[in-house]
């Protein structure tokens, strides 16, 4: 089960490989890899696990946590 980090702050660092979690946005829950930030650096690429590659806003990522 992947959940979103509680404490996100507004700036976080997204590095290529970083799981992350779409907080927000009508895809909220998604799960997905960081792949690299667009041309506008307010958007990023994002591996979903179904194999697809998507772009979406940075503001809506988060870091994924694993609960165990």
């Amino acid at each position: 089960m992947t959940r979103t980090s509680q404490s996100e702050p507004a700036d976080a660092v997204f590095l290529e490989g970083d799981e992350v979690v779409l907080a927000r946005g009508p895809y909220t829950g998604t799960p997905g890899i960081f792949l690299r930030p667009r041309a506008d650096a307010r958007w990023a690429d994002i591996a979903e696990r179904k194999g697809g590659v998507r772009s979406h806003p940075v503001e809506w990522l988060a870091h994924a946590t694993i609960a165990r």
